[in-house]
């Protein structure tokens, strides 16, 4: 019978395990799978470690815990869809553009806390990513868990915000981002985007998601993006606005303790819940090329939908998220 190792993520953190043993032949056996999916409902990230770095060896981990769901952004550049459906190429080209600074550093693909498809109604269960090209510095990935985030977060702001309902659209530009934004940032060049793809945007429902939600195990889960959010439903003023960026900032701090960040070997893969986890690129320097492979796994929580009951529609233009 095969046999896999397991261990804390990081000494003192509340969520995270690192699974070592995981090989093709592991991921066929019923045992191995109902131990990984266990420990993923339990623990919402896995750090594996020590992997074949294999387009196949990812889809069955992936299929692991669930289905493959082909990504939203359709231009989004794939691996063989034949062979391995629904892995998505990131690549972050040298010299590309979407620069920030955050103090004195300059940095390229930084992305802030968010969750994946908030700009949908239908989110997705889970992600896993590898890396296929690394940055020696920076270019780090990191998990920020929604039901830490609640049980630490101010009782009296949790109280302003639980019952709450958040507008979230797809928006990518560092300049538009309206809550949450890091001290001492400045944006420095547009992020680029295909021809078309604002236009798009922009005639896209915006979607709903809540604040906090409850897991079929009991755990309630303080999930806000500040990422793409766009304001609180009902509350669409000055008011609402000093809340919702109170809380991505409140999001922001806590996640200094809170967080871990991972620095990639070629031999990593890691799967996190989407629906729980919160996850973020610290960027890197901006002369580097940095590429990534992820799958996306079906199974939404059910609890968003688009404002007005509106029909989405898919975007067909470039972006990674």
């Amino acid at each position: 019978m095969a046999q896999i190792t397991v261990s804390p993520l990081k000494e003192g953190l509340p969520f995270g395990r690192r699974v070592g043993g995981v090989t093709l032949a592991a991921t066929e056996d019923a045992g191995i799978r109902a131990q990984l999916k266990d420990l993923f409902v339990l623990h919402g990230v896995i750090v594996f470690e020590d992997m074949e770095a294999s387009d196949a060896l990812q889809v069955a981990v992936s299929n692991v815990f669930g289905p493959l769901k082909e990504h939203p952004v359709k231009n989004l550049s794939r691996v063989d869809a034949d062979a391995y459906p629904g892995v998505v190429k990131i690549h972050s080209p040298g010299g590309s553009g979407g620069l920030v600074s955050i103090g004195s550093t300059q940095l390229s693909h930084w992305l802030p806390w968010h969750f994946d498809h908030a700009y949908n109604d239908e989110l997705n269960y889970a992600g896993v990513l590898r890396a296929t090209q690394i940055v020696p510095e920076g270019g780090l990935t990191g998990f920020c868990d929604g039901i830490a985030m609640y049980k630490a977060f101010p009782k009296d702001l949790l109280a302003q915000i639980e019952d709450k309902t958040i507008i979230y659209t797809l928006n990518v530009q560092y300049e538009t981002m309206r809550f949450g934004k890091p001290d001492d940032f400045t944006v420095l060049s547009t992020k680029p985007v295909p021809p078309g793809f604002e236009e798009e945007a922009r005639r896209m429902p915006r979607a709903l998601h809540p604040a906090v939600w409850t897991r079929d195990t009991g755990e309630k889960v303080l999930h806000v993006s500040p990422w793409m959010c766009e304001g609180i439903v009902g509350m669409e003023n000055t008011e609402g606005d000093a809340l919702l960026e109170e809380v991505c900032q409140t999001v922001n701090r806590l996640s200094r303790d809170l967080s871990y960040w991972h620095k990639w070997s070629l031999s990593d893969m890691v799967v996190w819940d989407n629906t729980r986890v919160l996850h973020a690129v610290t960027g890197h320097d901006p002369a580097l090329d940095r590429s990534m492979q992820r799958t996306t796994i079906k199974g939404d929580y059910g609890l968003g939908r688009f404002e007005n009951n509106a029909a989405g529609g898919a975007i067909l233009s470039e972006t990674t998220v």
